[in-house]
Protein backbone atom coordinates (compact mmCIF):
# COMPACT_ATOMS: atom_id res chain seq x y z
CA UNK A 1 0.00 0.00 0.00
CA UNK A 2 1.75 3.54 -1.38
CA UNK A 3 1.68 6.76 0.63
CA UNK A 4 -1.04 7.98 -1.71
CA UNK A 5 -3.79 4.49 -1.25
CA UNK A 6 -3.39 4.95 2.26
CA UNK A 7 -4.20 8.87 1.96
CA UNK A 8 -7.18 8.15 0.20
CA UNK A 9 -8.32 5.34 2.31
CA UNK A 10 -7.68 7.80 5.79
CA UNK A 11 -9.87 10.44 3.59
CA UNK A 12 -11.92 7.81 3.24
CA UNK A 13 -12.37 7.29 7.33
CA UNK A 14 -13.07 10.32 8.03
CA UNK A 15 -16.02 10.97 5.29
CA UNK A 16 -17.51 7.62 6.36
CA UNK A 17 -17.33 8.67 9.63
CA UNK A 18 -18.71 11.67 9.35
CA UNK A 19 -22.23 10.83 6.76
CA UNK A 20 -22.95 8.03 9.22
CA UNK A 21 -22.80 10.08 12.24
CA UNK A 22 -25.16 12.46 9.88
CA UNK A 23 -27.39 9.76 9.18
CA UNK A 24 -27.78 8.76 13.08
CA UNK A 25 -28.38 12.18 13.94
CA UNK A 26 -31.50 12.07 11.91
CA UNK A 27 -33.98 10.32 14.26
CA UNK A 28 -36.52 9.16 11.96
CA UNK A 29 -33.74 6.51 10.24
CA UNK A 30 -36.37 5.88 7.54
CA UNK A 31 -36.24 9.60 6.46
CA UNK A 32 -32.48 9.43 6.71
CA UNK A 33 -31.64 6.77 4.75
CA UNK A 34 -34.22 7.78 2.09
CA UNK A 35 -32.34 11.16 1.58
CA UNK A 36 -28.91 9.20 1.82
CA UNK A 37 -29.54 6.49 -0.92
CA UNK A 38 -31.50 9.32 -2.97
CA UNK A 39 -29.13 11.38 -2.94
CA UNK A 40 -26.24 9.10 -3.85
CA UNK A 41 -28.79 7.98 -6.55
CA UNK A 42 -28.86 11.29 -8.00
CA UNK A 43 -24.96 11.69 -7.48
CA UNK A 44 -24.54 8.36 -9.07
CA UNK A 45 -26.84 9.17 -12.21
CA UNK A 46 -24.93 12.57 -13.00
CA UNK A 47 -21.79 11.02 -12.61
CA UNK A 48 -23.12 7.74 -15.38
CA UNK A 49 -23.36 10.77 -17.73
CA UNK A 50 -19.73 11.05 -18.05
CA UNK A 51 -18.01 8.11 -16.57
CA UNK A 52 -17.22 5.31 -19.17
CA UNK A 53 -19.46 1.91 -19.17
CA UNK A 54 -18.35 -0.56 -16.45
CA UNK A 55 -17.13 -3.70 -18.54
CA UNK A 56 -19.77 -6.36 -19.05
CA UNK A 57 -17.50 -8.64 -16.73
CA UNK A 58 -18.43 -6.06 -14.17
CA UNK A 59 -22.31 -6.10 -14.05
CA UNK A 60 -22.87 -9.63 -12.03
CA UNK A 61 -20.64 -7.94 -9.00
CA UNK A 62 -22.34 -4.70 -9.37
CA UNK A 63 -25.84 -6.23 -8.88
CA UNK A 64 -24.62 -8.33 -5.77
CA UNK A 65 -23.09 -5.66 -4.37
CA UNK A 66 -25.86 -3.10 -4.81
CA UNK A 67 -27.92 -5.98 -3.17
CA UNK A 68 -25.63 -6.24 -0.45
CA UNK A 69 -25.61 -2.44 -0.08
CA UNK A 70 -29.25 -2.33 0.59
CA UNK A 71 -29.02 -5.10 2.90
CA UNK A 72 -26.11 -3.22 4.93
CA UNK A 73 -28.14 -0.20 4.99
CA UNK A 74 -31.50 -1.92 6.57
CA UNK A 75 -29.01 -3.39 9.34
CA UNK A 76 -27.33 0.41 9.68
CA UNK A 77 -30.82 1.93 10.07
CA UNK A 78 -32.08 -1.10 12.88
CA UNK A 79 -28.45 -0.71 14.70
CA UNK A 80 -28.92 2.75 14.60
CA UNK A 81 -32.60 2.67 16.10
CA UNK A 82 -31.82 0.44 18.55
CA UNK A 83 -28.54 1.69 20.01
CA UNK A 84 -26.06 4.06 20.77
CA UNK A 85 -23.71 5.47 18.10
CA UNK A 86 -20.30 5.45 20.06
CA UNK A 87 -21.59 1.47 20.71
CA UNK A 88 -22.68 0.05 17.13
CA UNK A 89 -20.24 2.24 14.98
CA UNK A 90 -17.79 0.37 16.34
CA UNK A 91 -19.14 -3.14 16.03
CA UNK A 92 -20.12 -2.47 12.90
CA UNK A 93 -16.84 -1.12 11.73
CA UNK A 94 -14.95 -4.10 13.74
CA UNK A 95 -16.34 -6.55 12.73
CA UNK A 96 -15.63 -6.18 8.88
CA UNK A 97 -11.93 -6.31 8.86
CA UNK A 98 -10.81 -9.72 9.98
CA UNK A 99 -13.92 -11.38 7.23
CA UNK A 100 -12.88 -9.52 4.54
CA UNK A 101 -8.86 -11.25 5.20
CA UNK A 102 -10.64 -14.55 5.40
CA UNK A 103 -12.85 -13.67 1.69
CA UNK A 104 -10.18 -12.19 0.07
CA UNK A 105 -8.07 -15.45 0.69
CA UNK A 106 -10.58 -17.59 0.40
CA UNK A 107 -12.34 -16.13 -2.81
CA UNK A 108 -9.84 -13.70 -4.25
CA UNK A 109 -6.34 -15.47 -3.40
CA UNK A 110 -4.85 -12.39 -1.65
CA UNK A 111 -3.02 -14.10 0.92
CA UNK A 112 -1.42 -11.39 3.24
CA UNK A 113 2.16 -11.44 4.21
CA UNK A 114 3.21 -11.55 8.08
CA UNK A 115 3.11 -7.82 8.51
CA UNK A 116 -0.19 -7.09 7.20
CA UNK A 117 -1.65 -10.20 8.70
CA UNK A 118 -0.07 -9.00 12.06
CA UNK A 119 -1.56 -5.02 11.30
CA UNK A 120 -5.27 -6.25 10.28
CA UNK A 121 -4.90 -8.85 13.72
CA UNK A 122 -4.41 -5.82 15.69
CA UNK A 123 -6.26 -3.28 14.63
CA UNK A 124 -8.94 -5.65 14.81
CA UNK A 125 -8.32 -5.81 18.55
CA UNK A 126 -8.18 -1.84 18.78
CA UNK A 127 -11.59 -1.91 17.57
CA UNK A 128 -12.92 -4.79 19.03
CA UNK A 129 -11.60 -2.87 22.74
CA UNK A 130 -13.70 0.00 21.36
CA UNK A 131 -16.57 -1.67 20.82
CA UNK A 132 -16.86 -3.92 24.29
CA UNK A 133 -16.11 -0.36 25.49
CA UNK A 134 -19.32 0.81 24.46
CA UNK A 135 -21.10 -1.72 25.48
CA UNK A 136 -19.46 -1.52 29.17
CA UNK A 137 -18.61 1.92 29.56
CA UNK A 138 -22.54 2.69 29.28
CA UNK A 139 -23.12 0.83 32.92
CA UNK A 140 -25.92 -1.03 31.21
CA UNK A 141 -26.21 -4.33 30.12
CA UNK A 142 -25.50 -5.52 26.80
CA UNK A 143 -28.44 -4.77 24.20
CA UNK A 144 -28.19 -7.90 22.24
CA UNK A 145 -30.64 -7.16 19.75
CA UNK A 146 -29.07 -4.08 18.39
CA UNK A 147 -25.05 -5.84 18.83
CA UNK A 148 -26.69 -8.67 16.44
CA UNK A 149 -28.00 -6.01 14.28
CA UNK A 150 -24.16 -4.30 14.54
CA UNK A 151 -22.53 -7.42 13.47
CA UNK A 152 -24.95 -8.82 10.59
CA UNK A 153 -23.94 -4.72 9.33
CA UNK A 154 -20.36 -5.61 9.73
CA UNK A 155 -20.96 -9.09 7.79
CA UNK A 156 -22.45 -6.97 4.97
CA UNK A 157 -19.59 -5.07 5.31
CA UNK A 158 -17.47 -7.67 4.60
CA UNK A 159 -19.55 -9.21 1.65
CA UNK A 160 -19.70 -5.96 -0.21
CA UNK A 161 -15.88 -5.08 0.24
CA UNK A 162 -14.88 -8.55 -1.30
CA UNK A 163 -17.57 -8.22 -3.80
CA UNK A 164 -16.44 -4.97 -4.99
CA UNK A 165 -12.88 -5.40 -4.88
CA UNK A 166 -13.28 -7.80 -7.84
CA UNK A 167 -16.19 -6.11 -9.42
CA UNK A 168 -14.03 -2.64 -9.63
CA UNK A 169 -10.69 -4.47 -10.66
CA UNK A 170 -13.07 -5.66 -13.58
CA UNK A 171 -15.03 -2.94 -14.82
CA UNK A 172 -11.73 -0.67 -15.99
CA UNK A 173 -13.27 2.46 -14.37
CA UNK A 174 -13.51 2.78 -10.79
CA UNK A 175 -15.45 5.84 -11.43
CA UNK A 176 -18.55 4.34 -13.74
CA UNK A 177 -18.37 1.76 -11.41
CA UNK A 178 -19.21 3.40 -8.08
CA UNK A 179 -21.62 5.51 -10.50
CA UNK A 180 -23.33 2.63 -11.65
CA UNK A 181 -23.84 1.03 -8.14
CA UNK A 182 -24.82 4.36 -6.44
CA UNK A 183 -27.76 4.15 -8.77
CA UNK A 184 -28.56 0.60 -8.59
CA UNK A 185 -28.43 0.49 -4.52
CA UNK A 186 -29.92 4.02 -4.19
CA UNK A 187 -33.62 3.00 -5.45
CA UNK A 188 -34.92 0.35 -2.82
CA UNK A 189 -34.60 2.50 0.30
CA UNK A 190 -36.56 5.35 -1.53
CA UNK A 191 -39.17 3.08 -3.16
CA UNK A 192 -40.05 1.45 0.11
CA UNK A 193 -40.30 5.04 2.13
CA UNK A 194 -42.79 6.18 -0.71
CA UNK A 195 -44.68 2.62 0.28
CA UNK A 196 -44.69 3.31 3.76
CA UNK A 197 -45.47 6.59 3.83
CA UNK A 198 -47.02 7.91 0.67
CA UNK A 199 -48.18 11.32 0.75
CA UNK A 200 -46.50 12.30 3.91
CA UNK A 201 -42.90 11.94 2.53
CA UNK A 202 -42.17 14.69 0.96
CA UNK A 203 -42.78 17.05 4.07
CA UNK A 204 -40.67 14.95 6.40
CA UNK A 205 -38.02 14.82 4.01
CA UNK A 206 -38.29 18.56 3.84
CA UNK A 207 -37.04 19.84 7.23
CA UNK A 208 -33.54 17.33 6.28
CA UNK A 209 -32.80 17.81 3.05
CA UNK A 210 -29.51 19.46 3.34
CA UNK A 211 -28.21 17.40 6.01
CA UNK A 212 -29.24 14.04 4.38
CA UNK A 213 -27.72 15.56 0.79
CA UNK A 214 -24.62 16.47 2.61
CA UNK A 215 -24.32 12.76 4.05
CA UNK A 216 -25.20 11.53 0.46
CA UNK A 217 -22.47 13.55 -1.25
CA UNK A 218 -20.05 12.35 1.78
CA UNK A 219 -20.84 9.03 1.41
CA UNK A 220 -20.12 8.59 -2.50
CA UNK A 221 -17.20 10.76 -2.17
CA UNK A 222 -15.79 7.83 0.86
CA UNK A 223 -16.96 4.59 -0.92
CA UNK A 224 -15.65 6.34 -4.11
CA UNK A 225 -12.27 6.69 -2.71
CA UNK A 226 -12.54 3.04 -1.05
CA UNK A 227 -12.62 1.74 -4.72
CA UNK A 228 -9.94 2.85 -6.33
CA UNK A 229 -7.68 2.05 -3.33
CA UNK A 230 -8.78 -1.26 -4.43
CA UNK A 231 -7.63 -1.34 -7.57
CA UNK A 232 -4.04 -0.44 -6.08
CA UNK A 233 -3.19 -2.44 -3.20
CA UNK A 234 -5.00 -5.86 -1.66
CA UNK A 235 -8.57 -5.70 0.00
CA UNK A 236 -7.67 -7.10 3.52
CA UNK A 237 -5.28 -3.86 4.46
CA UNK A 238 -7.88 -1.51 3.27
CA UNK A 239 -10.32 -2.56 4.57
CA UNK A 240 -8.74 -2.38 8.21
CA UNK A 241 -7.43 0.56 7.50
CA UNK A 242 -10.97 2.00 6.24
CA UNK A 243 -11.74 1.18 9.66
CA UNK A 244 -9.44 3.97 11.44
CA UNK A 245 -12.95 5.89 10.65
CA UNK A 246 -14.12 4.50 14.43
CA UNK A 247 -11.51 6.69 15.73
CA UNK A 248 -13.19 9.63 14.09
CA UNK A 249 -16.85 8.33 14.61
CA UNK A 250 -15.05 8.33 18.81
CA UNK A 251 -14.46 11.88 18.48
CA UNK A 252 -17.98 12.75 16.89
CA UNK A 253 -19.61 10.97 19.75
CA UNK A 254 -18.21 12.96 22.00
CA UNK A 255 -18.10 16.48 20.64
CA UNK A 256 -21.48 16.15 19.34
CA UNK A 257 -23.33 13.04 21.31
CA UNK A 258 -22.01 13.64 24.56
CA UNK A 259 -20.13 10.38 24.77
CA UNK A 260 -17.07 9.84 26.84
CA UNK A 261 -13.67 9.07 25.36
CA UNK A 262 -11.99 7.82 28.51
CA UNK A 263 -8.69 5.47 28.53
CA UNK A 264 -9.75 2.48 27.42
CA UNK A 265 -10.75 4.34 23.88
CA UNK A 266 -7.50 5.74 23.81
CA UNK A 267 -5.83 2.77 24.19
CA UNK A 268 -8.24 0.90 21.81
CA UNK A 269 -7.40 3.87 19.47
CA UNK A 270 -3.14 3.49 19.98
CA UNK A 271 -3.90 -0.22 19.12
CA UNK A 272 -5.29 0.48 15.86
CA UNK A 273 -2.36 3.14 15.16
CA UNK A 274 -0.01 0.10 16.13
CA UNK A 275 -2.07 -1.92 13.53
CA UNK A 276 -1.98 0.65 10.73
CA UNK A 277 1.77 0.90 11.37
CA UNK A 278 2.32 -2.60 10.66
CA UNK A 279 0.11 -2.80 7.48
CA UNK A 280 2.11 0.04 6.37
CA UNK A 281 5.25 -1.39 6.94
CA UNK A 282 5.66 -3.53 3.73
CA UNK A 283 5.24 -0.23 1.53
Amino acid sequence: MTPLVALAVLIAAVTHASWNAIAHAIKDQLISFTLISGGGLLIGAAMALFAPFPAAEAWPYLVTSAALHVLYMLLLMRSFTLGDFGQMYPIARGTAPLVVTVLAAVFVGERPDGWATAGVAVASAGLVGLALWGIRGSGKRPHWPAIVAALGTGLAIAGYTTVDGVGVRASDTPLGYVAWLMVLEGMAIPAYAYYRRRSELVAQLKPFAVRGLLGAALSVIAYGLVLWAQTKAPLAPIAALRESSIIVGAAIGTLFFKERFGAPRIAAAGLMVVGIGLMLHTS
